[in-house]
């Protein structure tokens, strides 16, 4: 495989469901020296993929890898997306986004394995948490989540303008206490993550539980069908306790943007994430147990939706969902 003369120092972004991973690294990217090349390598539990599309408008090369975590397989999806990211893009500095439903050991086995060792160079690896997660003691039995704290150089608190001082006393108090002590604990408002903080190379801290992974892909990802064929598309995924239910939707459908706020705002989802045309333009929506963020948009290719919770019934939230359109246009009456 070609890559560049030197091996590319690659940080991992960690934490759990709704820490501001993809935050952070949209600030990270607007830190990048002039003249060099940057890639980011996203993975997702849900099986449409919406992260990517918040990146790829910010001069950085993005490659996607959807519907579960991207080690399975024998690590054959993270492997397609990392040898397309190093032979195309040949970045140097690359940022990998595990699916925060996902174990962090075997992503670092295949980059520190024999066939990636002289490719890329695991370089300081953070990983951010939401300080107000602490007090859910479902994220803190996850052994998922452990080994994301556990194997991190770096430990944040990442929304730690959203938070109590008590909260934030918590914080500090629960990441002082880890063994091996990490090289940095700090706060981040907003995902100011400071590019200076990820100087230097992996301590390379061990998971306690690695063999506590669960595989998602049973079969090999299937090609979807175009959205000139199938205007209206979803998709489902199951695994550690959660649900995911994805959209993609032909561009001529539109949205209600105030029903759809009023959807992602409900309160009954871990989080809901979409890249969406509505009858305001094109925005995307980022809402973690009901707290929503909006962010105006370019346009896209289509529109995608994606829901995570513990428990989705399919079929009303495919209901709600259609339910939100506001104009049907010729060039989608399908589906």
């Amino acid at each position: 495989m070609a890559h560049n003369s030197k091996p590319i120092p690659t940080h991992l972004v960690l934490g759990f469901l709704g820490a501001g991973k993809t935050t952070a690294i949209l600030n990270l990217l607007k830190q990048k020296p002039e003249g060099e090349r940057w890639a980011v390598l996203v993975n997702e539990f849900g099986e449409v993929g919406i992260d990517g599309a918040f990146l790829s408008n910010h001069g950085v090369a993005v490659k996607e890898v959807p519907g579960g975590c991207m080690c399975c397989v024998s690590g054959l999806p993270m492997q397609i997306g990392l040898n397309s990211l190093i032979s195309f893009a040949r970045p140097d500095r690359l940022f990998i986004e595990p699916t925060g439903l996902g174990h962090p050991a075997q992503v670092i086995k295949t980059l520190t394995g024999e066939f990636y060792k002289d490719v890329v160079h695991l370089s300081t690896s953070v990983c951010l948490v939401d300080p107000r997660r602490l007090e859910d003691e479902r994220v803190l039995a996850s052994q998922q989540f452990h080994d994301q704290v556990a194997v991190a150089d770096l430990l944040v608190a990442s929304k730690a303008d959203l938070c109590t001082d008590e909260q934030l006393a918590r914080f500090d108090s629960w990441a002082s206490d880890w063994h091996p002590a990490k090289r940095r604990i700090g706060q981040i408002s907003g995902g100011q993550l400071p590019l200076e903080w990820l100087a230097g190379d992996s301590d390379r801290l061990p998971a306690h539980f690695p063999e506590s992974h669960h595989h998602h892909h049973g079969k090999a990802l299937a090609e979807k069908p175009s959205l000139e064929d199938e205007p209206w598309q979803s998709y489902f995924n199951k695994g550690d306790g959660f649900t995911s239910m994805g959209w993609r939707v032909h561009k001529d459908r539109v949205f209600d943007q105030i029903a759809l706020q009023s959807l992602a705002s409900s309160g009954g989802f871990e989080r809901f994430k979409g890249v969406v045309h509505t009858n305001r333009g094109w925005w995307m929506f980022n809402a973690v147990e009901g707290v929503l963020t909006l962010l105006e948009t370019e346009p896209a290719d289509e529109s995608r939706v994606e829901i995570i919770s513990r428990a989705l019934e399919q079929n009303d939230l495919d209901h709600e969902l259609r339910s939100a359109l506001v104009v049907r246009t010729s060039a989608s009456t399908k589906g």
